[in-house]
């Protein structure tokens, strides 16, 4: 039996605090090699501007989770066309659940929220290694929507946001922003009227869908992590270029899409130009020393493996609370029977 799980259910069974847990947990399980995280497959209708001009993307993310012994794949996308005309979030995603023992599917459900959550927690996580020492941060976010709120709320689990610069190209949205954020940030919430001035901070997150660079090697000072997190291109290629330091959650997906995909065509990087993979940093197997006297690109492209994670927690969730209904896709109910691994997030 696969367990049908809908948006609403999802967000009552998972939060930022489980994301955030179950994300560090799944970085380090990936960087000892007991994750399995094919680079995702694009199916691409009109993102880049071909046919069909549909404004959208759609991507394939599967993975084995071994610390939950469950098989996954989400298939997410964004469509910018015909969904923002009716008023539809860009963002728009699936996760199917599978014990790889018996192949037996366990779950189907929305994976729009998982995505949110967890595209949020590796932005945290990653600054919990890269700046080890700090319990205050100040924060530059450009992007004031759905996932600068995100970033935000899983950046406070971790540390005190001092001060947070926002900036956004539609400046109504900063200020309902500051007011539905406020509770997350202990000082000051600024509303930036340019980039410029959204530029002094420990980390840059770009969260836009701008295709013109906006953040170079002028307006980013030494002693900043970068995150450019956008669907399109946000840094300028002097800014990658003159990093002292570029950090991914997976070489082989980091390579071949989103900022350096340019610069890895033109024969300007390699593998060899990347100083550490998140799971490394989270396991000790390397540092990024010498932060304040350095810029740092630090590129989560994002991995399956931390949506179906997350997935299966709120599958068991769902099953210890009788949530969702139950529903045999393919005549193999009697299989589901069998007792199961119950999965927990670990407390740290």
């Amino acid at each position: 039996m696969a367990r049908i799980l809908t948006y609403d259910q999802v967000k009552h069974l998972i939060n930022m605090e489980d994301t955030v847990k179950s994300v560090e947990k799944t970085f380090k399980a990936f960087g000892e090699g007991t994750v399995i995280n094919p680079t995702k497959v694009t199916l691409d209708v009109g993102e880049s501007g071909a046919w069909p001009h549909y404004d959208g993307f759609f991507n394939a993310m599967p993975a084995y989770i071994g610390y939950q012994d469950t098989a996954g794949i989400k298939w997410v996308g964004g469509i910018a066309g015909e969904r923002k005309n009716v008023g539809l979030p860009f963002i728009l995603g699936m996760i199917l659940l599978a014990d790889p023992k018996r192949g037996i599917f366990k779950a189907v459900m929305d994976g729009k929220y998982i995505t949110n959550l967890r595209t949020g927690a590796q932005t945290a996580v990653s600054l919990k290694y890269l700046f080890p020492e700090k319990e205050k941060i100040t924060i530059g976010l450009f992007g004031a929507g759905t996932q600068g709120r995100h970033q935000i709320e899983a950046i406070s689990k971790i540390f005190k946001i001092e001060k947070l610069l926002v900036y956004d190209i539609y400046e109504p949205a900063i200020d309902r922003f500051k007011k539905d954020m406020k509770d997350f940030v202990d000082g000051e919430i600024v509303k930036c009227i340019d980039v410029d001035s959204a530029c002094d901070a420990d980390a840059l997150i770009t969260v836009t869908v701008s295709r013109d660079p906006f953040l170079n090697v002028k307006n980013v000072k030494k002693g900043t992590v970068v995150f450019p997190m956008g669907s399109y291109s946000e840094v300028e290629d002097d800014l990658i270029l003159s990093a002292d330091d570029i950090v991914v959650d997976h070489v082989g997906q980091a390579l071949h899409r989103g900022a350096l995909l340019k610069l890895v065509n033109d024969g300007k990087l390699s593998e060899e130009s990347v100083s550490s993979t998140i799971g490394d940093l989270v396991n000790g197997n390397t540092k990024i020393e010498g932060i304040k006297d350095k810029r740092v690109i630090c590129i989560p492209i994002g991995m399956g493996c931390l949506d179906v994670a997350v997935a299966g927690i709120v599958y068991e969730r769902a099953k210890e609370r009788h949530i969702g209904f139950e529903f045999d896709f393919n005549g193999e109910s009697y299989a589901s029977e069998m007792p199961e691994k119950i999965i927990e997030v670990d407390e740290y």
